[in-house]
C-alpha cells in the first residue's frame, strides 16, 4: 500500500484510495444481542480538495442531536450494510450513488449504546455545495478535507476512570470528533490516505455517547 501525496480529488485520488483501502483485511463483528447499522465515508470534492463529509446532526433529535457524524443509520431487515450506506446518505443529504461508488467497507465499531457499525467508504464526484441536508436529521453539512484530517495534531488520546480504554478523537477546525465517528475517521485516514494499519475496535467512546 502507498500513502497518498495528492489531495485534489481526482481519478488518481480515488485508485489510490481503493487500493489502499480494499488491500486491507477489514474484520466484521458478530451482532448478537447489538443492533447493525451502518455510516458511510464519502469522499466528495469541496473547492477543487478531496474531502469527507461530515454532517452536524439535527439539534432536535431525541439520541445525540447537535453531534458531528456520517451519514448513517440502522440496518433494516434483507439490507447488507452496503446498501444501508447508500440509503441514508440520500435520506440524510439527498445524495443519490450505486454500488459503482463504493470504494470499501473499514472494521465494524461496536457502541457503548448498543450499535454495531460498518463503515462504508464511497466516492462522488458531486461538488459538495450542491448538497441539501433532510433537516428532519441533518442541520448542515461539513467538509473535512484530506489536507485536515492528515495533519499531525490527531489523533487526541484521553484516559478516563470509568474504562481501562483510551478515548480517541480527531480534532475538527476548532472542535474535536469522537469516536465513534472520530474512529472510523481515523482507520479511514491510516489506511486508505496513508496506506498504513490499524484496528481502532480497542478504543474508548467518551462518556456522553454511552448512552
Amino acid at each position: 500500500m502507498k500513502r497518498l501525496v495528492d489531495f485534489k480529488h481526482n481519478r488518481q485520488t480515488r485508485e489510490q484510495l481503493t487500493s489502499n483501502a480494499r488491500a486491507f483485511a477489514d474484520r466484521r463483528q458478530p451482532v448478537g444481542d447489538l443492533r447493525p447499522a451502518a455510516v458511510v465515508i464519502t469522499v466528495y470534492e469541496d473547492e477543487g480538495q478531496a474531502a469527507v463529509m461530515l454532517t452536524r446532526r439535527a439539534g432536535h433529535l431525541r439520541a445525540h442531536g447537535g453531534q458531528w457524524a456520517l451519514p448513517g443509520g440502522r440496518i433494516d431487515s434483507g439490507e447488507s450494510a452496503e446498501q444501508a450506506a447508500l440509503r441514508e446518505l440520500h435520506e440524510e443529504v439527498n445524495l443519490s450513488l450505486d454500488t459503482s461508488h463504493i470504494i470499501a467497507t473499514l472494521d465494524d465499531y461496536i457502541t457503548r449504546s448498543g450499535y454495531v457499525i460498518t463503515p462504508v467508504v464511497v466516492w462522488s464526484d458531486v461538488d459538495g455545495s450542491h448538497l441539501v441536508p433532510n433537516p428532519g436529521e441533518v442541520d448542515s453539512i461539513h467538509p473535512f478535507h484530506f489536507s485536515e484530517l492528515c495533519r499531525g495534531d490527531s489523533p487526541n488520546l484521553e484516559t478516563i476512570p470509568q474504562s481501562e480504554r483510551q478515548v480517541v478523537s480527531m480534532n475538527y477546525q476548532d472542535d474535536a470528533i469522537y469516536a465513534p465517528t472520530g474512529a472510523m475517521l481515523y482507520q479511514f485516514r491510516e489506511v486508505a490516505i496513508f496506506g498504513g494499519f490499524i484496528r481502532v475496535l480497542d478504543f474508548e467512546q467518551p462518556l456522553f455517547a454511552w448512552q
